[in-house]
């Protein structure tokens, strides 16, 4: 090795220089925009010092001064002291940070000696000593990431799970969410907390129908049904399969062969049995059948036995949803979401195109009869006249309040449950009409017989955030505020807020306020004054944001963050769109979206899962709207109809990482009768995900965005699968701890489920695995867990 005289090698200077140009080029960054950041009116001062002091230390480094040395240890301490002031001890944010300042710290202190072996001076170990105990922090903050941040724990003593008496235990899955009140509850307690470790894989089956996604394309969001030795599932593409409970073998495979451009999904079959007539001999063909929603918009009827359609139900099986409909371009208007068998009727909503015309589809929601499908009643949000087809020449009104999500079913109340959403387009309404307004984004109790509305209560007043109602209401019994049982809904909302209210009067159980929202200034839109919050329950991310509320993996990111939290608009969680930068948090996808909740009624708990994504956006003049606008999942979108169009950006870094501080997802357990949160834990971690979209493969439960069901089980458990790595997870009820978890092959947005077969007596949980959004990797399975031998 070639060394100057008395002083470090080539080789050590070359590196050292390098070292120096990284800092130098650093602090440049800084600079520019830390002073851009003031420039557009932050208050925070600290990125442009920081970038002062690199170029400072990073001149004196490329002459090999060890005075650089100096003045990158000011800087550490200057940062840990602010990043104190403005985090406190927040992981996450001290995190951001000071780790990547801690590896340049590192690499600074080890450059010390050669420079001072450069300017002639004797080095002591007092470098190497200080470069080791930064060392030593680098590491135990690498692994404190492994133990999850954010968590909220009781400290009340956990019940003892109730035993399952033999006449309540479950016989069979026959509804999307278990039952018709959508409770995801199971009361089985043949798998517990204390031999959960046992559990394993008893079968895998494929369904030869691989989704792949553009993004709002195909995605399996499916919940199997399970009757007897039967389990029913169905594909993102509408096809049907039945397998075997116990060994995953196919019985019977139908096809529909149609689905649409977009949005192809298939989350859940409905199901009918019709009871036997003592001393009348019936055939049996069709007996029990299957309803399948379509991506075509069609609803068909299928022999639960066989897979064939039920002649008799509609034209040979089928019934066409787009009769009174008017125009229905492909993609407008699809099935997504479970039929309700409620009796006698199916009842089908509907997904309308968000964000393309004022001239969409309608949101009319029907029930047909559930053995020869003739149209039953109709509900036509636009036009309550209308009880069945609409006049000779006439549709059912266009552009109304859909209802896209599940619904639920009192049959002793004689009540259907439905959430809607808002007409379209969503971020300008000056165009709705008072009917609009008045069933947007609520929930509305229909007569099961007529389809007549009961009462409605609204969420969302004029909704212009496509704040809809997006998950099934969740039929339970709660306590109220004198202590009494009274039959309650529990309704989550995209805005982050869980409202509890009485399910026969649609009143408020828990408070709920109505609070001043801020007022936007577009020409032509209105704007309610006030908006209702549910301040009786939690609510789940929706905090009003600042900058410090910021983040990114390194100060580098986080600036840019904070750089475009600078340039919006943000008032809060009813922030209203503008023609300048805003920022709405929760975004579009929620808060909580579709999965709904899972209860456990021997608990009183109510388990939330939600996702913590901003959407910035901007209204866009009609004159400036290009053809080509189509913001199927994001950007522009064209609102054809009225004068603006609107640009749509999840809230992320340039690496594809929220902005705002983690968790990002979290999964909780509320106590309906105290009505506060007993545990909270942030589900989900990096391992199939990262920055640019890039797997870090490392299990750090930063809690990731949730999309997806959980399940919840008599026995203390609480399944769930839809996070952004490839794992089904149980969380112990009672304490939201951790205690089991598979590796998936691919990820989930499925939702679990459980039963007992009815020929081994066996409990099996079962999932579908077919990717999870917004990852390429897809898959086909369906996967069964029993427990060992």
């Amino acid at each position: 090795m070639i060394r100057f005289k008395n002083g470090p090698s080539r080789m050590t200077v070359f590196l050292v220089i390098l070292l120096s140009l990284l800092v130098l080029a650093a602090g440049l960054y800084f600079t520019l925009l830390g002073g851009y950041l003031i420039y557009l009116g932050s208050r925070t001062w600290y990125y442009l010092a920081l970038g002062i002091l690199l170029l400072l230390s990073g001149l004196f480094m490329i002459r090999l001064n060890r005075f650089s040395v100096w003045i990158f240890a000011f800087i550490y301490v200057m940062s840990a002291l602010w990043s104190y002031h403005e985090a406190g001890l927040d992981y996450w944010q001290q995190f951001s940070n000071l780790f990547a300042l801690s590896v340049a710290f590192f690499l600074v202190l080890l450059a010390y000696r050669p420079m001072a072996k450069k300017q002639g001076k004797i080095a002591g170990s007092a470098s190497l000593v200080l470069a080791g105990l930064v060392f030593i922090g680098m590491a135990a903050t690498i692994a404190s990431s492994f133990i999850p941040k954010n968590v909220i724990h009781t400290a009340e003593k956990a019940k003892p799970a109730l035993p399952v008496q033999p006449a309540n235990e479950q016989k069979d899955w026959k509804s999307w969410g278990n039952d018709d009140h959508g409770s995801r509850f199971a009361a089985l307690d043949q798998i517990t907390p204390a031999n959960i470790k046992k559990l394993d894989v008893a079968w895998i089956a494929h369904t030869g129908d691989i989704p792949q996604s553009n993004g709002s394309g195909a995605e399996d969001q499916n919940t199997p049904l399970q009757i007897g030795t039967n389990l029913y599932v169905c594909t993102a593409y509408g096809k049907v399969l039945s397998f075997d409970v116990d060994s995953g073998k196919q019985n019977w495979m139908f096809d529909p062969r149609g689905t649409g451009p977009n949005w192809q999904r298939c989350r859940g079959l409905g199901y009918h049995e019709t009871q036997p007539v003592k001393g009348v001999k019936a055939d049996t063909a069709c007996q029990a059948r299957l309803f399948l929603p379509t991506g075509d918009a069609r609803l068909i009827a299928l022999d639960a036995a066989t897979g064939k359609p039920c002649e008799e139900f509609g034209d040979k099986g089928t019934v066409d949803l787009k009769v009174g409909m008017g125009e229905v371009k492909p993609g407008y208007y699809q099935q997504t979401s479970t039929p309700l068998v409620a009796g006698d009727v199916v009842i089908v909503g509907g997904r309308v195109a968000d964000n393309f015309s004022t001239d969409e589809p309608p949101g009319v929601v029907r029930a047909y009869d559930v053995k020869d499908g003739h149209l039953v009643w109709a509900w036509d949000p636009g036009n309550p006249d209308i009880h069945g087809l609409p006049p000779e020449g006439q549709t059912y009104t266009r552009g109304t309040p859909n209802v896209w999500a599940a619904m639920s079913y009192d049959d002793k109340l004689g009540l259907v449950y439905l959430p809607t959403g808002n007409s379209t387009p969503d971020f300008w309404a000056g165009y709705r009409t008072a009917e609009d307004d008045k069933y947007s984004s609520s929930v509305v109790a229909v007569d099961v017989k007529t389809g007549e509305v009961r009462w409605h209560y609204q969420f969302v007043h004029h909704d212009i955030w496509d704040f809809d109602t997006p998950a099934q209401p969740v039929l339970l019994d709660a306590p109220d505020d004198d202590g009494n049982i009274v039959p309650a809904l529990v309704q989550v909302t995209k805005q982050g807020e869980v409202f509890l209210l009485n399910r026969e009067t649609g009143e408020p159980i828990a408070d709920v306020e109505e609070k001043p929202v801020p007022q936007g200034d577009v020409a032509g839109e209105r704007y309610s004054p006030t908006q209702r919050f549910s301040v009786g329950m939690p609510s789940f991310g929706n905090a009003t944001l600042t900058e410090a509320d910021m983040w990114g993996t390194t100060p580098f990111d986080k600036l840019l963050c904070r750089i475009e939290f600078a340039k919006m608009r943000h008032q809060g969680v009813f922030t209203p769109p503008g023609l300048d930068y805003s920022l709405q948090m929760p975004g579009s996808l929620g808060g909580m979206n579709w999965g709904s909740v899972s209860i456990d009624p021997t608990l009183n708990y109510v388990f939330v899962n939600d996702m913590r994504l901003g959407l910035a956006n901007y209204l866009v003049e009609r004159k400036d709207i290009p053809e080509s606008a189509s913001g199927i999942e994001m950007g522009i979108v064209p609102m054809a109809g009225t004068p603006f169009g609107a640009m749509r950006m999840r809230f992320l870094s340039p690496l594809g990482v929220p902005c705002q501080k983690p968790p990002f997802g979290t999964m909780s357990a509320i106590d309906l009768k105290t009505r506060k949160i007993v545990w909270q834990v942030p589900v989900g971690t990096v391992k199939d995900t990262g920055p640019l979209n890039i797997a870090l493969g490392v299990p750090v439960p930063i809690g990731m965005p949730t999309l997806g069901p959980s399940l919840a089980t008599q026995s203390g458990l609480v399944f769930f699968a839809g996070t952004q790595d490839f794992y089904l997870r149980a969380f112990d009820s009672r304490t939201g701890k951790e205690i089991w978890k598979s590796r998936l092959p691919v990820g989930s947005q499925g939702g679990p489920m459980t039963y007992i077969s009815p020929k081994t007596g066996k409990q099996y949980i079962v999932i579908t695995a077919g990717g999870a959004r917004q990852n390429p990797k897809r898959g086909d399975y369906v996967i069964a867990y029993t427990l060992k031998d």
